[in-house]
């Protein structure tokens, strides 16, 4: 068959275009720039009427509908992505003859009340309303090595202390990504029965706390304590991340996970029509991650917090240190120190101030303007520093507090971010 994949470079979209492709078929990546042989031109932010698609969808014998973002932001929204641009595609091809449309829609979509599901819904139901054999599938969280959140629940798995919300009874049974491109492969075989809504889900129902633990587990981690953050805290910063750009976490978002992603009571029926499309049950959350892949996952996880960890320690250590100088430390005893190293007068004053406005200075830009030429500046002058200071104050070498020797693990933290500086997990 020839099948049209909307949203094929998306984390969903790619596993589809693959299983697809292995089953044999002919498909064409529906891309927002195509480049490569097989793509077509789509873009869900302007093909909002059906003549848009005509020619997109002509010759065409199945689409999947894979378009699909988490958060709203000024470039898309949930209204026009999730409901507009399909909606018009669905119409064209009842129009064109296209033989069969599976939607990917979400698990919820049918009783949420987010923005979120309300745009998914009004997708699903207008394509339940056309003279076409149409599949509606309704995933659960998706896990899959090269998902946003499956990247983002083996990160927050992966810390020493787990930090995880409070979601009291929330239940979740996420879906690995194979199983779900497996089900839609067999929704697009003329011989499934069509027209019909399928809650695709995992094996394992779980808790949050639960999906964590599993998670760390099959990573290699060992148990780990976990903070629950209360309700009440979480409710505020879903309300900042709401107003901040990329931050996984809103108001809407923040619904949907008290909510849970488990099917209603997980059905019998579900189950055998999850099982009919995929030859076996789904995978349980334990099989998820595989002893080949434990190690890779494991390293790619670790390295997604930890650059964000030094630059954040090394910004406090140089934003500290202006404040404690400019500040709060004795002038009388600097002046003093800086007079052992040959600076007296206004010179000596002059040295104070812009040392701590530089200290100051590279504290925001270990947060802001991360780079190899910041980290080089700031071993080079942590370098000098100690350099000078050995020379003319020495007895802060045999210090009992050590403030010289200090700055060996900053060097080392700078010699990691200078080697981890187009960190592979991007």
């Amino acid at each position: 068959m020839k099948i049209l994949v909307c949203g094929a470079s998306g984390f969903i979209g790619s596993a589809i275009c693959t299983a697809l492709a292995a089953a044999g078929h002919d498909v064409l990546r529906g891309v927002r720039v195509a480049l490569q042989p097989g793509e077509v031109a789509i873009d869900y932010n302007f093909d909002l009427q059906p003549s848009a698609w005509m020619t997109r969808v002509r010759g065409i014998d199945a689409v999947v509908n894979a378009v699909g973002i988490i958060r709203e932001h000024a470039d898309a929204s949930f209204e026009t992505l999730h409901s507009i641009a399909p909606r018009a595609l669905f119409a064209a091809c009842a129009a064109a003859g296209v033989q069969r449309v599976v939607q990917i829609s979400a698990l919820g979509a049918g009783q949420g009340g987010s923005a979120y599901f309300s745009s998914k819904r009004a997708a699903d139901e207008a394509l339940m309303a056309l003279p076409l054999d149409w599949t509606v599938v309704r995933p659960s969280l998706v896990f899959g090595a090269d998902g946003d959140s499956a990247a983002l629940f083996c990160k927050m798995a992966s810390m020493p202390l787990v930090v995880a919300p409070g979601l009291a009874a929330a239940r979740f049974q996420p879906v690995h990504i194979d199983d779900l491109a497996r089900a839609v492969v067999a929704a697009i075989d003329p011989a499934t029965p069509a027209r019909r809504v399928i809650d695709l889900a995992g094996g394992s129902s779980v808790t949050f706390d639960g999906m964590l633990r599993a998670y760390r587990e099959a990573m290699g981690f060992p148990p780990a304590p976990m903070l629950r953050i209360p309700a009440p805290a979480m409710a505020c910063a879903a309300w900042l991340g709401g107003k901040l750009r990329g931050s996984p976490l809103t108001p809407d978002n923040l619904r949907m996970l008290r909510a849970g992603s488990a099917p209603p009571d997980d059905v019998a029926a579900n189950r055998a029509t999850t099982r009919e499309l995929l030859g076996r049950p789904p995978r349980a959350i334990g099989d998820f991650i595989t002893p080949t892949d434990r190690e890779l996952l494991r390293l790619r996880t670790l390295a997604a917090w930890r650059g964000s960890l030094l630059r954040g320690t090394l910004a406090t250590v140089w934003l500290a240190t202006a404040v404690v100088s400019a500040f709060i430390y004795p002038r009388a005893d600097s002046l003093a120190m800086l007079a052992r190293v040959g600076l007296e007068g206004w010179p000596a004053t002059l040295a104070l101030y812009g040392a701590a406005a530089l200290d100051a200075a590279l504290g925001i830009a270990s947060i802001v303007r991360p780079r190899r030429a910041l980290w080089l500046a700031q071993g080079a002058l942590i370098l000098g520093y100690s350099i000078v200071i050995a020379a003319c104050l020495p007895e802060y070498l045999w210090h009992p507090f050590g403030p010289l020797l200090k700055n060996l693990p900053i060097l080392a933290i700078l010699f990691m971010l200078l080697a981890e500086e187009k960190s592979w997990t991007t």
